[in-house]
């Protein structure tokens, strides 16, 4: 009943302001972005209303079968874009950030390499394997000194007393993408120490299908050799060479074991080789004492021969061990058959010297792009701040990853008077070539993380963004919905807790693609433009979906579905789809909210795309876009739906009261107390990364009045300025580094984000270099808020070696997840001041 009187009284002025829009000629309710496409929906929802009950129940099965059709415009890339015929040098690559090393083709059933290694006799038992990137594994610091995001990378990996690099590189030839090599090189950590541990490499190769694998076996375990052939890969050959000494051609003595099985299936690789370490063998090099350790079977025997002979229609995995000291290089070589036919002269094998040049020019040839592209250097950035930001890049290059397979999705059953329950259904199978935020703990596609991910991909290598978004654009279901977390394949579903598996349809992210192709668009590079107009269709399409189902209470406001319940234990319920999780929001979720950052993403959307019709020639397009542009536009909207007199800021709107708290009430453990005064419909006092959002995304003209109060709040040391950053929520805030529930600590709540700093350093150049009233302490803010930031990441990744999800207000120490060398990687773009 109260909560109905305040709805109420909220309701004239809520009125007024429609009228008045309506006046001003901006839209009274929502307009018809969805186009022809939404014809079909209304002739069902006529028949539905027509057929009562049984119409209700018609709808939602229309909704579900809609959820899982793939949308119909015409695809952003070309047919088999990732095939080897289309786009050769791209075929292969170190497409599993999830491994350490390891390396597939863009294929729905490809072929994978991969690299495992243990160090013999340092704890009793089975000694540790370590093959997948680990939180808790104790390895690092690790990562890509360099990649060039194609044909070449060098990462060094610390793991207790050892030091390991790994290198490849790619040579172009035949028409199924051309040969590789890699080199792996084990050393001791310590220079000049005595210790010479014993070490197992363990290099394998994993079919997915009806491919065929036959291995030539030498002496005492020895592979000489493996072939194979697919009918995408055409006939090729491994080799793994004998190991030498580093930097040098000098043999090395070395023991062989070999393990041929039928594919267990890739998340299971692990542990069938763990469970196969069981048998004790001698190391014996001359002269040396012999040493024992644990090793694979030692003979080609195929072990678990299915009914299907060669392991067709299950794959095949196929391991070979060699043990040694340290230190030592080993070399595997992949050659692809096609180049080697039509009468030509076979190129000589890379390997060895030849191998060692290779990978030395690839790496000076990174410097000098790197440089530039980038102009650091030139800059005046030290030695340091340049490494930085070459293993910024490289780490984001080097987690890119090629996925495919089938997600669950959970259709918007939303009906009214409906109460059907629905269980999750399998997406069609797609494909998803993405960076992911971290090869530890999200080795998968974020949405809102890749529009980050590309804005410094695309300074790299603009192909590699017109790849990635027209693969992500190409997710888009009937209605225009792409999920927000993208988890296709057995590995990738087996590093995600089952709660977040299941994606729903109901659910929005922030569009950050959009960031990308605003660029694209002030870039004007013919082929991104000739990239943009296939992508429209489907970029249009993906914002109406988002302008419509995300829509707000009044007219022009916006509220993200999929909030979390009120649940007694937790303080605020948390906002997944925003992608700011756990920031605070009305404390009361309900119908009547109002978020300011979405109403910022949609404004900036309807901006880009309307830029972009323009620049296509699309009228008809223009024209439906055009009424919603200009609305958004006007700062007056703003001012009407997010203005906080009160507050002094721009804010969200609910059901709201700061007298929320978490105390203990045993046995239940924390529970949520609320006190007074009561909810009621307010704007929410949640001073941080929500409130500036119109001056991140650059929606207010240089001379309006809301800039100054803004420039306030951010540079306020006591709110959200600090040392070594932009705090994502202020000081000053009741929930400031508040645990949300007794088991989930503050994640959006006070702790330093690379990605909204680095947004906050655009808007500050951009209004720093407008004339205006705040252009001088803009460009001034601009200057202090890079030192700081620069400074902190650089500190950080000098004493640890990595760059983290996060980073504390109150001494800059990493948080967090690690390597986070997803958004992170902004820090290369802030070091160069672009923007």
């Amino acid at each position: 009943m109260a909560r109905g009187e305040r709805r109420r009284r909220g309701a004239p002025a809520d009125g007024a302001r429609t009228a008045e829009r309506a006046t001003r000629g901006g839209p009274a309710r929502r307009d018809g972005l969805g186009g022809r496409a939404g014809g079909a929906a209304l002739a069902v929802v006529v028949l539905s209303l027509a057929l009562g009950l049984s119409g209700r129940w018609l709808l939602a099965w229309y909704r579900a079968r809609r959820a899982v059709m793939l949308h119909s415009a015409p695809p952003a890339l070309p047919p088999d874009s990732s095939s080897p015929a289309v786009a050769p040098d791209l075929f292969w690559g170190t497409y599993r950030p999830h491994v350490y090393f390891g390396m597939k083709t863009r294929s729905p059933q490809p072929l994978l390499t991969g690299l495992m290694w243990a160090q013999q006799g340092t704890t009793p038992g089975t000694p540790k394997l370590r093959h997948t990137c680990e939180q808790g594994d104790g390895v690092g610091p690790y990562g890509w000194e360099f990649h060039d995001g194609v044909s070449f990378g060098r990462q060094h990996i610390q793991d207790g007393a050892l030091r390991l690099t790994t290198e490849f590189v790619k040579r172009p030839g035949g028409q199924h993408g051309g040969d590789w090599s890699w080199r792996v090189t084990v050393e001791p950590q310590a220079s000049g120490t005595s210790a010479r541990p014993l070490v197992s490499l363990f290099f394998y190769v994993v079919t997915d299908g009806k491919e065929v694998l036959v291995p030539e076996v030498g002496s005492k375990g020895q592979l000489k050799f493996i072939s194979g052939h697919t009918s995408e890969l055409g006939d090729f050959r491994f080799t793994l060479l004998a190991p030498t000494s580093p930097g040098d051609t000098t043999p090395k003595y070395g023991s062989y074991n070999v393990f041929w099985s039928s594919n267990p299936g890739l998340p299971l690789l692990t542990e069938m080789v763990k469970s196969r370490l069981n048998h004790w063998f001698q190391h014996r090099p001359p002269g040396a004492p012999p040493e024992r350790y644990l090793g694979l079977p030692g003979s080609l025997k195929w072990d678990d021969r299915g009914p299907s002979g060669q392991g067709q229609g299950q794959g095949q995995f196929l391991i070979q061990q060699v043990t040694l000291k340290v230190p030592f290089s080993v070399e595997l070589v992949f050659e692809s058959g096609s180049a080697r036919t039509g009468g030509s002269q076979a190129p000589e094998q890379l390997a060895g010297s030849l191998l060692t040049h290779t990978l030395e020019s690839h790496a000076e040839a990174f410097r000098e792009r790197f440089e530039k592209t980038f102009r650091l250097k030139e800059k005046g950035l030290s030695p340091e701040e340049q490494a930085l930001g070459q293993a910024a890049l490289s780490g984001l290059l080097g987690g890119i990853g090629y996925f495919y397979g089938q997600g669950l999705v959970l259709p918007d059953m939303e009906v009214e008077g409906s109460e059907q329950k629905v269980d999750p259904v399998l997406f069609p199978s797609v494909p998803l070539f993405t960076a992911v935020p971290s090869r530890s703990f999200f080795p998968r596609g974020f949405l809102w993380d890749e529009g980050f991910h590309q804005l410094v991909i695309q300074r790299w290598d603009p192909r590699l963004t017109r790849e990635a978004i027209g693969h992500w654009l190409g997710l888009l279901n009937a209605d225009g919905w792409i999920g927000r977390e993208q988890v296709l394949g057995d590995e990738a579903r087996a590093r995600v807790p089952s709660e977040f598996l299941v994606q729903r349809t109901a659910h929005a992210n922030p569009p950050t693609l959009l960031l990308p192709v605003a660029h694209m668009l002030d870039g004007g590079d013919p082929a991104d433009l000739a990239f943009l107009r296939r992508a429209f269709p489907r970029l249009r399409a993906w914002f109406s979906w988002l302008h419509h189902s995300q829509a707000g209470p009044v007219p022009l406001s916006y509220r993200w579905r999929g909030r979390d319940p009120a649940l007694p234990t937790l303080l605020n319920p948390k906002t997944l789809p925003s992608g700011l999780d756990d920031y605070p929001r009305a404390s009361h979720p309900s119908a009547s909210e109002r978020h300011l950052d979405l109403w910022c993403w949609v404004a900036l959307g309807s901006r880009v795309l309307m830029r972009l019709a323009k620049q296509l020639g699309e009228a008809e397009a223009a024209a439906e876009l055009g009424p919603l542009a200009a609305s958004l536009e006007a700062e007056e909207s703003l001012d009407e739906l997010h203005w906080a007199p009160e507050l002094g800021v721009f804010a969200d709107f609910g059901n709201h009261t700061k007298a929320v708290q978490l105390k203990p009430r045993p046995p239940q453990g924390l529970m949520r107390v609320v006190g007074r005064p009561h909810p009621h419909l307010q704007f929410v006092d949640a001073l941080g990364y929500v409130s500036l959002f119109p001056f991140l995304l650059q929606l207010l003209d240089p001379n309006s009045p809301r800039l100054g109060p803004m420039l306030d709040v951010l540079a306020d040391r006591r709110q959200l300025w600090s040392p070594f950053g932009l705090r994502s929520l202020a000081a000053s805030s009741p929930f400031y580094n508040q645990r949300n529930s007794e088991h989930d600590p503050p994640y959006w709540r006070g702790a330093v984000w690379l990605n909204v700093n680095y947004l906050a350093l655009g808007a500050l150049h951009y209004y720093g270099h407008l004339e205006g009233p705040h252009q001088a302490r803009a460009a001034r803010l601009h200057r202090e808020l890079r030192a700081n930031l620069v400074g902190n990441v650089r500190r950080q990744y000098q004493a640890t070696g990595f760059l983290w999800e996060q980073y504390s207000d109150q001494d800059g120490r990493g948080m967090g997840c690690r390597p986070f060398q997803g958004w992170t990687s902004l820090v290369l773009l802030a070091m160069a001041e672009d923007y």
